[in-house]
C-alpha cells in the first residue's frame, strides 16, 4: 500500500470513528489540523507521512470523552495503524506524537523526560493554532456548552497554575479557559509559521475579550489584558 492510500485509508477511518463527535472535536477539526500541517511541514524537514497519520489520528479517541483514559487514543490508533500494515517505526512514531500532543502535557513538572521530534512540533503547533482565534472561541462555546458550563462567572477567577489533573478536572466557566489556556498557546508555538500564524489570533481572541467585558457590564471599565 503507498503512502498516499494509507493516508486516504486513514481519513476514511476518521470521518467514520468521529461521525457523531463532538463539534469541536469533529472530522471538520481533524481536517483542519491537517491542512494546517501540511502548511507549516511546508518549511520544515520532516516525515509527511508520519505528520499526516499524527494530525489525522491525534483525537481518534479525546480522553476528555473516555473518562480521561489516555490510552484509548494511542491504542486505537496503533491498532488501525497495523491493520494497514504500516512501517513499526512509522506507527510508533505516530503514537508517540498522539501520547503528548496535548496541553495539558505541559501543566505542571513531567514524571519523565518528554518525548520531543519535529514531527510533533508540526502537528501541534496546527492543532494549536485550532485551539485559538475565531475557531478557537466557537470550539470553546461549543464544548462548554456541550458540558453545561457557564459562559462566565466573574466570581470564579481563572486558575493559572492549574496542575494537569486540575486543568483534567476543571468545571469552571468556558470564559475562564481563555486564560487557563487559549491565551498561553502563542508563546508555546514551536515553529517560526506557527508563531507567524498564532499572532493574529492570538490578538482577535484579545480583541473578543474586550468587546465581550464591554457587553457584558457596559458600566465596568475593563482595562486590556
Amino acid at each position: 500500500m503507498s503512502n498516499t492510500e494509507i493516508v486516504e485509508e486513514t481519513i476514511t477511518f476518521v470521518k467514520e470513528t468521529l461521525q457523531n463527535a463532538e463539534g469541536g472535536h469533529d472530522w471538520f477539526h481533524i481536517k483542519r489540523v491537517f491542512q494546517n500541517s501540511m502548511l507549516i511541514a511546508k518549511d520544515e524537514k520532516v516525515d509527511i507521512l508520519v505528520v499526516s497519520l499524527a494530525a489525522l489520528l491525534h483525537d481518534i479517541a479525546d480522553a476528555k470523552f473516555y473518562d480521561g483514559d489516555e490510552t484509548v487514543g494511542p491504542q486505537m490508533a496503533k491498532d488501525f495503524l497495523h491493520s494497514l500494515k504500516v512501517k513499526k517505526k512509522v506507527v510508533r512514531h505516530v503514537v508517540k506524537i498522539i501520547e503528548h500532543i496535548s496541553f495539558k502535557n505541559s501543566l505542571g513538572k513531567p514524571k519523565k523526560r518528554p518525548f520531543k521530534s519535529k514531527e510533533l512540533e508540526v502537528v501541534q503547533d496546527a492543532d494549536r493554532l485550532d485551539a485559538i482565534g475565531a475557531i478557537g472561541i466557537a470550539r470553546a462555546f461549543n464544548y462548554g456548552g456541550f458540558k453545561n458550563r457557564e459562559i462566565y462567572n466573574p466570581d470564579i477567577a481563572p486558575n493559572l497554575k492549574l496542575s494537569k489533573e486540575a486543568y483534567k478536572k476543571s468545571t469552571a466557566p468556558t470564559i475562564n479557559h481563555f486564560y487557563e489556556k487559549l491565551l498561553l498557546l502563542k508563546d508555546k508555538m514551536n515553529t517560526a509559521t506557527g508563531k507567524k500564524l498564532a499572532e493574529s489570533r492570538h490578538q482577535f481572541m484579545l480583541d473578543y475579550l474586550e468587546q465581550f467585558y464591554s457587553e457584558w457590564n457596559p458600566l465596568t471599565v475593563r482595562p486590556k489584558q
